[in-house]
């Protein structure tokens, strides 16, 4: 664990002291630490260039070195605002809630995966996307949203492979254009399928 990853778990049981980021709740800490790091390379420039993940850590260390309470503060505000944005985005699916619309959605995505692995230059549409989210106040899901947003718009219209421009000029647009879409929409927008026993209250002896 490097230490954005032990500040960020810091402040997420700051935020909520029922958080087990080591155990049950890591994906947690794992989506906010991603989502931190796309904000800092969008804030620093750093989108589309090479080793930006290297870069952003280097960075972090030296802020840390020079001036830590700065930081420390700025982390504060941010995992706020993160926070109250993961309680409104993600929605657990208990046992066999929405299972029509859910089955649907991850049968679109399902069917584009095989394009989407061929695919070379994924990280960058997806750094493309991640910054319209972000630059349009969308900071909670950003990797996992730009993912399936993707993936979503492969599997509908039906893509054999990504190699003709123009079609993946016209999928990038229509893409982006969700993409605001859904950062100026509210409620829940990533869904996490949780089985029903994960909820069931324990039996006495």
């Amino acid at each position: 664990m490097n230490f954005v990853e032990l500040m960020i778990g810091e402040k997420l049981k700051d935020a909520d002291p029922a958080l087990d980021t080591m155990g049950s709740d890591r994906k947690v800490l794992q989506v906010a630490c991603q989502d931190f790091t796309n904000y800092l390379k969008l804030h620093w420039n750093l989108m589309g260039k090479e080793a930006n993940q290297c870069e952003v850590v280097e960075r972090l260390e030296n802020l840390l070195k020079e001036d830590s309470s700065e930081l420390d503060a700025f982390l504060t505000v941010w995992i706020g605002i993160w926070f109250k944005k993961w309680k409104e985005r993600v929605k657990l699916l208990i046992g066999e809630q929405n299972a029509n619309k859910w089955s649907k959605i991850s049968k679109t995505i399902s069917n584009a995966e095989p394009v989407w692995k061929k695919f070379e230059h994924k990280q960058e549409l997806q750094e493309i996307v991640v910054t319209t989210l972000l630059k349009n106040g969308e900071i909670c899901g950003t990797e996992i949203l730009s993912e399936n947003l993707l993936k979503m718009e492969l599997g509908e219209k039906q893509f054999d492979n990504l190699n003709e421009k123009e079609r993946v000029f016209t999928l990038v647009n229509d893409v982006l254009r969700k993409a605001r879409e859904m950062a100026q929409s509210k409620g829940p927008l990533i869904f996490v399928k949780v089985d029903k026993g994960y909820y069931s209250p324990p039996t006495e002896n």
